[in-house]
Order: structure tokens, then C-alpha cells, then sequence
């Protein structure tokens, strides 16, 4: 038999190219997957793993006496400890009052654990030197160099810092020595702590100690309205991964140990035994599969380094992290390649040697619905949908992402089980139709299509997941976005909003904000000082005509003629009396917090309170703009006037962010995705061309030209391509719908299917287009062999 390896390796070599590129492309898949996963998560938990990097552990539920205790502790053993605390103090700068309550936190003296990154001068090394945030001391006239008082405590500005922080940040920032000795009970959010000694710290009753990795991204999930993107994407890709590079892996290989089967057979009648023969094949899988891995995992490592680098270009800076290859994918990916390969080569051979070597030599009809087999397979398909049915119900009733995926891959499969019956059912159709337009070549590319289903099944099979997968993602993303999207309007409108304390706003006011950089537009609100019951002296004020500055619809920011909207924090009752001078009303209360720290009215109102009215708010739309450096910029205007600001910006924009990575992530996956697709479907209906190759002889010798040939070959992957396009995209648009109900809903209320529709069209289109190029070279093989040739034995 080893004179047959050698032999059927040599022979075979065309085929055996076919299979082993499927396999290169499942493990690259499952590589491209790792790294992509691996810089998503790196630009997720970037914003919140700041002030946490150099840490081994994380240590939270413990107050400032707990803090202190840990720090010195840490000093002792030769670890390091940084506490993330912080406490509101009057502050100074060279004498002049800069805030009755400004926000002061630690700064790590191991630059291991030290997160501020230094923009100007120098951290400090020596009790009493302070380091200022550089966006909050912004047009402030503050300076390294200048004296400074934080609370009791005198010190020097030796450096300016920023502080890239999606859940931390101070305006200035001291040692841990001098933080303790302005306030001893400090709120504490956590202490980082690098070193061995975490293990045998001495800690209160109620701390909790946890790895670094696992306290981010339960951080990170806590910002996201307690939904783990980061795990969803990690368990949705990795499980198709799988799926795609098993079912692309084992359609080619049942395709091409089906056209084996008559060598089997042969093999059979010299005096083979069907040990002899199972071990050949195996011994050939095995190789292949071993060096196709390997080469896969090579080829997926360059990808998805390059993936990377163009998601990051396309997305805003920092978004995607750098890579980190894991071993456990890479284990992962070359052991999947090297095991599909063996069970995908061990199936369809162990199903030839099970008959004797005559029968074997006979057509099979196994996929035909009137066969014990054909019955059995389609029961198995009926029952895998509904199955998979019942999981996705239970998936969008317990809101999980496992049962959804387990739920999505059994209907799937049940889907391609009972493939040999739908796809040349529909086919049929379809070859109906185009029969009446392109004439013979189109009859009969449909009669070929169906006359073998489980071939046709399985030439199918690749771009229906790539179809669905695509669909299901476009529909998924369109519908989040929107969701996401209605509610950030809702929460906030307003980018950024600039509100008068105790006197009107100068009149020249908005056209400085209106030059500061990053400001698309900006109005000001009219208003009054109003006496609101229960909340005290407050600014009311009408938006008027500010739809030019209101995300989403302008009524989001109007409220109705006998109501007022307070600040969250102002909120203690429904109705409340509002008074100018003489005049009052009784007005329904809402709240809300977008708008900064006025009282919204409608301008009936403000006219039943005043005559004369003032501008005493500035609402701001962002044009493409740092958050950070916007709300620096615009503070640096507002304090001089007696102004507040509230930057809703910063939440859109984290939120934004999110989504922004989540896509690139995902459009890079679809494109691995959409490309085995493709392949795929070349790869089998290139050794479809090899298997009917006497077919293609015979028509020749009838009579059917070259051209003919190539023409009913291309309709052939046309209707194959159409039918796959139709199913997949209504198998996608309900996988779609699913996972918003499952997901979506659990962190956004009411998320409506929205169906992009210039995207499905595109992705028609492009599976049409994939479809007739994917014919070419095979019709091209076909037609260049002469009947002669082709009729002769192979």
C-alpha cells in the first residue's frame, strides 16, 4: 500500500491541492479570528485599563485606612501599590481661588503603575509637588512652577499630565503621602498592586482581589451597560470559526473521496482490504492536514496582522489595540485543521469501503428522499431546525449569547442536512425562470445543477455561510446602531453645554465659542433666574430654534407648554412652582442631565415668567472633536464668565467608540468570511468540472460548442450563487432579529430591525459576480479538453 500512497499522491496532486487549500483556510480563519479578537479587545479596555497597567492584582471594597495599610505593606515587601482614590478640596494657584471643589487624586510613585502620561515638566519625586491635568487647568493661567494650595497642603506645579481615562480622572494629582494627609477618609475606588505579595496581604473582611485581566473586563462590561461585548464577540467568532473552516474542510473532502470512490473499488477488486484502504487515506489526510495547518497558521498570522493595521487606519486613533498571538488559538487552530481533515477524509471513505467493490461501483442515489438514507437524512434535518428553533426561543427568553450560538449553529446545520432538497428545489425555480431568458444553456445548467443533489448541496454549502454570516451581521449592526444611536440622542442631545450660575452670559460670548476649534455650531438660550421649588435658585430657559445643535429630532429638547425639566439632581417631586419676581406657575416636573444645570422650559412659560429676557446657556454641536480637548478649550471660556459645562460628548463619544471597534472587528471577520465563501465555492465547482469530465466530453461530441459549454457552466454558478444568495440572506435577516432580541434589547430598550438594504443589494450583487467568476477557470478546463480526451479513462 505504500507504493498506492506514493502513486495516489502523485496522481491526485490537482485534488489534493483543492483540499489542502481548504484546510489553509479554515486555520486561517481561526488565526485572523485570534488577532482580530486580540486588538479588539485591546482598543475596548484601553479607555478603562489605564490606571491599572502595571498591575498584577486589582483590590476593591476597601477605604482609605485599608488603602494605607495595603501601600505600606507593598513598601515593605519591595512590591509597589498605587491607590485610585480621590477627594474634592478648594484649590489655589499662586493665590487666586481656582476651585472651591476641584478633583484631586493619586499619582503611583513606581512609574510601573503610573498612568498620567507627562506632557509637560516632570512627576513628582518630593512631598508637596503636584502635577495638574492639562485639559482642566486649560486657559486657566496655571504654569509648572507656580505655587499651589490643595486643601491644607502647600506644594509647587512641577508638570502637566493627561489623563487618558474612560473611568478615571482628577484635576490634580499628589503622592499618596501628601493625598492622605489633605483628607484621611478619601473615597477609594481600588488599589493596583504589583508583586508577589498580594497573596499574603492581611486584607479587611469584604476585599475583593482580582487578576488584573478579569477586574478590566468586568469594568469594561459594567460601562456597557453590563454587557460583555468583548466575550459576545470572543464566543460569536470563535464558534464560526469553527463551524466555517469543519464545514468548508469536510464539503471538499467528501467531494473529492466521492470521486475517489471508483478507485476504491478497484483497489477493492486487486485484493485491498478495507483496513488497508482506510489507513492509506488516513495516512494521506494526515500529512495533508498537518501540513496545511501549519502552512495556515502562517499565512493567518500575516492576514491578520495586516487586517489590523487597515482596521486601524480606517478607524479613529487608538481604536485597535496591537495584536497578541495566543498560544492556545494557535494549538487550537492547527489541531482543528489537522483533526476536520482526518474525520472529513475518514467519513466518506469508510462509507465506500463499508459496500462491496461492485456496488461501489454503481451510482449513488443516498441523497434521493425516496432511499432509507435519503428519508433518514431529512428527519435528522427537521428535527436539527427545530432544535436549533427551540434553543434560539430559549437564547431571546434568558438573554444569552450561548444558547443563541448553539441555537444559530444547530439550525444551521439542519439547514445544510436537508440541503440536497431545498437548494435543487429552489434551483428548479430558478432555472424556470432564467430558462425562458437565456434559453438551452440555462435549461440545461439547472438539469445539471440537480441532478446530483448532495454535489450541489455542498458547491453551495460555502457561500451560504458567507451569505449568512454577511446578512445576519449587516442587519444585526444596522439595527444596534440605530437602537444605540436613538438612545444616545435621547440621553444626549446636547455635545457639550455652557450654563450662567449667578448672572447672564456676556453677549460675546458665543462668538468665542464659536471660534474654538472643533465647534460645528453653537446658540444661545434666552432665559431668566427663576426660584424652582425644592431646587432653589436656578437659570430657565427655552431652546428655541436649536435643532441645528440637537442630536435627533428637536422635540427631544423642547418640553411641552406646562412642563419643566430639571436637573437629575434637582428632581424631589412632580410638580413644582416656578417664580420671577411677582410672576409664578405650577409646572409637571421631568428630569434629565444633558443639558447642563438650567431649567428647561417652553417659551409659553418663559414669556407667562418675564419680559426680559437674557442669554444665559450656550448649547454646543461637535464637529469631529476631541472631547477632552473641546471641554478644556470651552471651560477655559466658561469659567471667566461664571459659567458651568457639561460635556455629553465624552459619553457619545465613548459609546461611539465601542461601536466603532466592534465594526471594524466585524467587517474584517466578514471579509475572512466572504473570501472562504468565494474559494469555496471555486474550490468544489473546480473538482465538480474534474468529476464530470466524460459528461462534458459527451455533450462536446454531440454537438455543443466550446462556448455553449462555458455558457451553461456559468449559468450553472449563477443559479447556484442566486439560490444561495436568496436563502442565506433570509436565514441571516432571522439570525439578525434574534440577536438583537437576545442581545441588544439587554442593554438597549426596544431595538427595531433595520434592514440595510443598499447593503443586502450589494451583497446580491457581489454573490452573483462571485459566482460567475468562480466559473471560469473551471469552464475554462473543461472546455479546452477535447471529447477524446475526456472520454478516455481517467
Amino acid at each position: 500500500m505504500r507504493t498506492v500512497l506514493r502513486a495516489s499522491l502523485r496522481t491526485h496532486t490537482r485534488r489534493y491541492v483543492s483540499a489542502a487549500l481548504a484546510v489553509v483556510i479554515g486555520v486561517t480563519f481561526i488565526v485572523v479570528t485570534s488577532l482580530l479578537s486580540s486588538a479588539a479587545r485591546a482598543g475596548l479596555v484601553a479607555g478603562v485599563e489605564q490606571q491599572y497597567r502595571g498591575a498584577d492584582v486589582v483590590i476593591t471594597e476597601v477605604d482609605a485606612r485599608d488603602a494605607a495599610r495595603i501601600v505600606a505593606d507593598a513598601t515593605d515587601t519591595g512590591d509597589a501599590a498605587a491607590v485610585i482614590g480621590w477627594t474634592p478640596q478648594q484649590v489655589r494657584v499662586d493665590g487666586r481661588l481656582f476651585d472651591p471643589r476641584a478633583g484631586v487624586g493619586g499619582i503611583a510613585e513606581d512609574p510601573g503603575l503610573r498612568w498620567q502620561e507627562l506632557r509637560e515638566g516632570r512627576f513628582p519625586e518630593q512631598p508637596g509637588e503636584v502635577v495638574a491635568d492639562r485639559n482642566a487647568v486649560k486657559g486657566k493661567d496655571v504654569h509648572v512652577g507656580d505655587t499651589v494650595e490643595v486643601g491644607t497642603l502647600e506644594g509647587t506645579v512641577v508638570g502637566l499630565v493627561d489623563t487618558p481615562s474612560a473611568s478615571a480622572g482628577a484635576d490634580f494629582y499628589l503622592l499618596w503621602d501628601d493625598l492622605r494627609a489633605v483628607d484621611e477618609d478619601l473615597w477609594v475606588d481600588s488599589v493596583a498592586y504589583a508583586g508577589p505579595g498580594s497573596a499574603s496581604l492581611d486584607l479587611p473582611r469584604g476585599a475583593t482581589v482580582q487578576p488584573r485581566d478579569e477586574f478590566v473586563e468586568e469594568l469594561q462590561a459594567e460601562l456597557t451597560n453590563e454587557v460583555n461585548v468583548l466575550a459576545i464577540l470572543l464566543l460569536v467568532f470563535a464558534s464560526i470559526a469553527l463551524f466555517v473552516s469543519a464545514l468548508v474542510i469536510a464539503n471538499t473532502f467528501s467531494i473529492l473521496f466521492a470521486q475517489r470512490a471508483r478507485d476504491f473499488a478497484l483497489l477493492r477488486c486487486v485484493g485491498a482490504t478495507r483496513r488497508q484502504v482506510l489507513r492509506s487515506v488516513r495516512v494521506e489526510a494526515l500529512a495533508l492536514g498537518a501540513a496545511a495547518s501549519l502552512l495556515g497558521l502562517a499565512f493567518g498570522t500575516a492576514l491578520g496582522y495586516l487586517l489590523v493595521a487597515l482596521a486601524t487606519s480606517a478607524l479613529p486613533s487608538g481604536s485597535m489595540g496591537v495584536p497578541t498571538p495566543s498560544p492556545r488559538w494557535y494549538a487550537g487552530a492547527f489541531v482543528t485543521g489537522l483533526l476536520v481533515t482526518l474525520v472529513a477524509a475518514w467519513l466518506p471513505t469508510r462509507r465506500v469501503v463499508r459496500v462491496g467493490p461492485l456496488a461501489a461501483l454503481r451510482p449513488d442515489d443516498s441523497t434521493s428522499v425516496h432511499t432509507g438514507a435519503g428519508r433518514l437524512r431529512v428527519l435528522a434535518g427537521l428535527a436539527t431546525v427545530l432544535l436549533g428553533a427551540v434553543l434560539l426561543a430559549l437564547s431571546i427568553q434568558g438573554n444569552s449569547p450561548g444558547l443563541m450560538v448553539l441555537g444559530g449553529a444547530a439550525a444551521f446545520t439542519g439547514v445544510l442536512l436537508l440541503g440536497p432538497v431545498i437548494v435543487p428545489a429552489l434551483i428548479r425555480v430558478a432555472g424556470g425562470l432564467g430558462g425562458r431568458v437565456a434559453g438551452a444553456p440555462a435549461r440545461l445548467a439547472a438539469e445539471n445543477a440537480v441532478r446530483n443533489p448532495r454535489r450541489t448541496a455542498a458547491t453551495t454549502a460555502s457561500l451560504l455561510v458567507g451569505v449568512t454570516l454577511t446578512t445576519a451581521v449587516l442587519v444585526a449592526l444596522a439595527s444596534s446602531r440605530s437602537a444605540v444611536d436613538r438612545d444616545l440622542d435621547r440621553d444626549h442631545p446636547i455635545d457639550v453645554a455652557l450654563t450662567a450660575t449667578d448672572e447672564p452670559l456676556p453677549s460675546d460670548l458665543l462668538d468665542r465659542v464659536r471660534a474654538v476649534p472643533g465647534v460645528g455650531t453653537a446658540v444661545a438660550l434666552d432665559g431668566v433666574s427663576a426660584r424652582v421649588e425644592g431646587a432653589g435658585e436656578l437659570p430657565a430657559v427655552t431652546p428655541g430654534e436649536v435643532g441645528a445643535v440637537v442630536h435627533g429630532s428637536p422635540a427631544i429638547a423642547t418640553p411641552g407648554p406646562r412642563e419643566i425639566w430639571l436637573p437629575s439632581d434637582d428632581v424631589s417631586r412632580s410638580r413644582v412652582t416656578v417664580q420671577v419676581g411677582e410672576r409664578s406657575v405650577e409646572l409637571r416636573v421631568s428630569s434629565g442631565e444633558s443639558w447642563g444645570d438650567a431649567a428647561i422650559v417652553a417659551p409659553e412659560t418663559l414669556a407667562a415668567l418675564t419680559d426680559a429676557t437674557q442669554p444665559w446657556a450656550v448649547w454646543v454641536r461637535a464637529d469631529d472633536a476631541d472631547p477632552e480637548d473641546l471641554a478644556g478649550d470651552l471651560d477655559a471660556l466658561a469659567q471667566p464668565a461664571g459659567a458651568n459645562l457639561t460635556n455629553g460628548l465624552r459619553e457619545r463619544s465613548w459609546v461611539t467608540l465601542q461601536l466603532d471597534i466592534l465594526t471594524g472587528t466585524v467587517v474584517a471577520l466578514l471579509g475572512i468570511a466572504v473570501v472562504i465563501a468565494l474559494i469555496g465555492i471555486g474550490n468544489t465547482l473546480g473538482l465538480s468540472v474534474l468529476e464530470r469530465r466524460r459528461e462534458h466530453a459527451l455533450l462536446r461530441a454531440l454537438g455543443l460548442t466550446r462556448r455553449q459549454l462555458r455558457a451553461t457552466l456559468a449559468a450553472e454558478a449563477v443559479l447556484l450563487s442566486v439560490v444561495a444568495t436568496v436563502l442565506g440572506s433570509v436565514i441571516g435577516v432571522t439570525f439578525a432579529w434574534v440577536s438583537l432580541q437576545a442581545l441588544v434589547e439587554a442593554a438597549v430598550d426596544q431595538a427595531p430591525l433595520v434592514l440595510p438594504w443598499g447593503q443586502l443589494v450589494l451583497v446580491v450583487l457581489v454573490a452573483g459576480v462571485a459566482g460567475l467568476l468562480s466559473s471560469l477557470l473551471p469552464a475554462r478546463r473543461a472546455a479546452r479538453t477535447t471529447p477524446a480526451t475526456g472520454l478516455s479513462l481517467d
